[in-house]
């Protein structure tokens, strides 16, 4: 994204685009790239909730030794993703300023928008994908011979075909709903597109009232992904894309489902609040031109009791929960409720 890219955001209608690369990185090499530890470096915002699921699925299948991760600047500038969190402003596996440095490495002159989580090939410096649908899903499954000893399996095949569905509604009415609803132009698209969100909360929150998980007795890729989008639901959708129905917080069962999930490790130790509120409220100049990131919401209750275990479910099922977070990767004090 641009800085004029982000402008133009409230200024006309939201579209999200295609991903342009969507190469896969797979056992069998069959796309040109094949699974191989220490080949690929992943690159996120912590503040994109697109990137968080990467970084999640990451995490918890323990990928961390295999694929190296590059955390980009929430707040952007005219060329998007910046390195400006390294030493020199340089990523130090990649020596790249920019992210547009590996968009540009892979076809030359390319002028289509610069996103994450995109996969580079270290080697050549090449963006391999930013196919932010499939980048987690791969990790899931192709990527299964570098697992951690007691990896979740994140995308069962019994329950593939359920948890594609529940995806499909979250995608269309949460994820993405949220941002159609913040970006809107016209009151009756911003009025449709905020109806969405909460009527498929709604219908999500009536599933997860007598069962811990939204598919299966584990946590699968549906979690995590509607986990992405609640996490950030009172820090910046409720105020800055105004869709203020009610909190998050204010929810019984999708507060404590959120809470459980973010008390699991490999979802909570992810996030970084200050990322998430400086990034939309800085960048998203079209729809916050003073730049004023707010001083609230209260997140002091994230570490709160859910007692969401009283409904059965192992978040891990047969597996174990990942090991600590690695110094590097670990977030600052500031990021945390």
């Amino acid at each position: 994204m641009s800085t004029e890219g982000n402008a133009a955001y409230g200024k006309s209608p939201f579209v999200r685009s295609k991903s342009h690369f969507a190469d896969r990185i797979t056992a069998d090499g069959r796309d040109g790239w094949p699974v191989e530890a220490g080949r690929y470096r992943l690159v996120v915002s912590r503040a994109c909730p697109w990137a968080s699921r990467a970084v999640i699925s990451r995490r918890l299948l323990g990928l961390e030794n295999a694929v190296s991760l590059a955390v980009a600047d929430p707040v952007q500038d005219d060329r998007s993703w910046r390195f400006t969190l390294d030493p020199g402003d340089r990523d130090p596996v990649l020596g790249i300023r920019f992210l547009s440095e590996a968009y540009d490495a892979r076809a030359t002159r390319y002028d289509g928008g610069v996103s994450v989580p995109a996969v580079v090939d270290v080697p050549s410096g090449e963006l391999v994908t930013n196919d932010y649908q499939g980048i987690t899903l791969d990790f899931a499954t192709e990527w299964s011979a570098l697992h951690r000893p007691g990896a979740p399996d994140l995308y069962p095949e019994p329950l593939r075909a359920e948890i594609d569905e529940v995806m499909d509604g979250v995608y269309r009415d949460v994820n993405n709903g949220v941002y159609r609803a913040g970006f809107a132009t016209h009151q009756r698209e911003y009025e449709d597109a905020c109806q969405d969100v909460f009527r498929r909360l709604e219908l999500v929150a009536r599933r997860l009232a007598e069962r811990r998980y939204l598919v299966g007795d584990t946590v699968t890729e549906a979690d995590i992904r509607l986990f992405t989008t609640l996490v950030r639901f009172d820090a910046v959708y409720h105020g800055h894309f105004k869709c203020n129905r009610w909190k998050l917080s204010e929810h019984p069962v999708l507060w404590a489902y959120a809470r459980d999930l973010y008390q699991t490790p490999g979802f909570g130790d992810t996030v970084d609040f200050d990322h998430i509120k400086r990034h939309y409220y800085r960048v998203h100049t079209g729809v916050n031109p003073t730049g004023i990131v707010p001083l609230g919401p209260d997140l002091s209750g994230w570490p709160a009791p859910h007692h969401r275990e009283e409904l059965g479910g192992r978040p891990f099922g047969d597996g174990t929960p990942p090991g600590p977070v690695p110094v590097a990767e670990r977030v600052s004090a500031a990021g945390q409720p």
